[in-house]
């Protein structure tokens, strides 16, 4: 039996799913550092010695708890109004990772977390723009969410799509705002913080280790940790776009249309699906 044609969009809005698609299923932030450099970061990640992976999951916690902190606290204060200035961002995370670059490994305890700060600054800019109300809670988190998309998984592991994703960090967000709603504040050992930060911190972490990588291999040691942490940052926002897009398409027409149209386009050959017009 064939499926129920879906509730066609006006060809702007599929226009702007499918761009946001393209955001959020494009190559992860290894492909586009290997794209960038010419060299398998991968390859470089299974050289990372033990020791430096068990500190590197402290400080990507650390980092990711931080932002908790800045998200839950003082978010909607720093986000200007009018247009996010990507530039601006990748500008002041090139100039960390410079530094940090310029430090090695024992410079990464202060530059992750300055980097990290930054780049959830830009995401908020980003959300706002968007008609994301950062002065509510839910809509901060959705903003630490972005850490968790973009942040890829092992090869090895089943790939996780963005709908997958967002349910698996839906169920934790809304625990966790029950709890500040009846706590008011965050104690970091808690274990509903707990279970949040390590799932995004997992994902989060993936793309950290591979930024951390690349300063092994001598051809992306030469480029500089600027570039790096460049490419770093506008992954982060691209995938920013493509999520505060979605959401906003979602208050716009309801999330069970949304949610059925992206799979529709995101699936092969899917602008040519019955029921969708051509976005061209």
């Amino acid at each position: 039996m064939n499926a129920e044609p879906l509730p066609p969009l006006p060809p702007t809005t599929q226009r702007e799913l499918m761009l946001a698609i393209e955001q959020l299923e494009r190559e992860n932030f290894i492909t586009r550092l290997a794209q960038a450099t010419g060299t398998p970061v991968d390859i470089a990640m299974k050289y990372l010695p033990g020791p430096v992976n068990r500190r590197l999951r402290g400080m990507i916690k650390t980092a990711i708890l931080r932002c908790l902190d800045v998200a839950v606290n003082s978010l909607e204060e720093d986000a200007d109004l009018g247009p996010p200035p990507g530039w601006m961002g990748k500008l002041l995370t090139g100039i960390s990772g410079g530094v940090g670059g310029f430090f090695g490994m024992p410079a990464l305890p202060l530059e992750l977390p300055l980097t990290t700060a930054l780049m959830l600054r830009s995401i908020a800019e980003i959300a706002r723009a968007e008609g994301e109300d950062l002065t509510t809670l839910e809509a901060r988190l959705a903003c630490l969410e972005v850490f968790a998309l973009g942040g890829g998984g092992d090869s090895n592991e089943l790939k996780l799509e963005y709908y997958a994703v967002r349910s698996v960090l839906s169920r934790l967000t809304q625990d966790l705002s029950r709890y500040m709603m009846e706590r008011g504040a965050f104690n970091a050992s808690a274990p509903v913080i707990a279970r949040f930060i390590g799932e995004i911190a997992a994902r989060f972490g993936f793309a950290v280790t591979a930024r951390v990588a690349s300063g092994i291999v001598p051809v992306i040691g030469a480029i500089g940790g600027a570039t790096v942490n460049v490419i770093f940052t506008d992954h982060f926002q691209r995938v920013a776009r493509g999520h505060f897009v979605v959401r906003r398409l979602e208050r716009e027409y309801g999330a069970e249309l949304i949610r059925h149209h992206y799979a529709a386009l995101a699936a092969p050959g899917g602008a040519n699906r019955p029921g969708l017009e051509a976005a061209d």
